[in-house]
């Protein structure tokens, strides 16, 4: 992120508690994340994705997300990539989230 010396890409951690589920929402770049720990699941254009250690889920832009912890036990993280100034749409609501600014 640029705060941090990048112009172009966007890089962040994410984790997910057990159990944890994101709204569905787009964003109108690709992302890709890499599991590091647990399992993550998500619904990526409507194809049921599943993804552990070491593996890639890639979010073609403009398609619609959901992407949850795949266990109800223990935590999930992933790295996650982008495009700076991606722009993510939930319902009806168009925005720039920070951590990709």
């Amino acid at each position: 992120m640029p705060s941090r010396g990048s112009a172009e890409l966007a890089v962040w951690s994410l984790e997910l508690a057990p159990g944890a589920t994101s709204e569905r929402h787009r964003m109108d770049r690709e992302e890709v994340f890499v599991v590091v720990s647990g399992q993550i699941a998500a619904t990526v254009g409507g194809e049921q994705v599943a993804a552990g250690p070491g593996d890639a889920i890639i979010v073609p832009a403009d398609t619609e997300l959901l992407i949850r912890n795949g266990c109800t036990v223990n935590p999930a993280t992933a790295t996650v990539m982008t495009s700076v100034g991606m722009k993510a749409t939930v319902g009806d609501a168009a925005f720039s989230p920070p951590w990709a600014q």
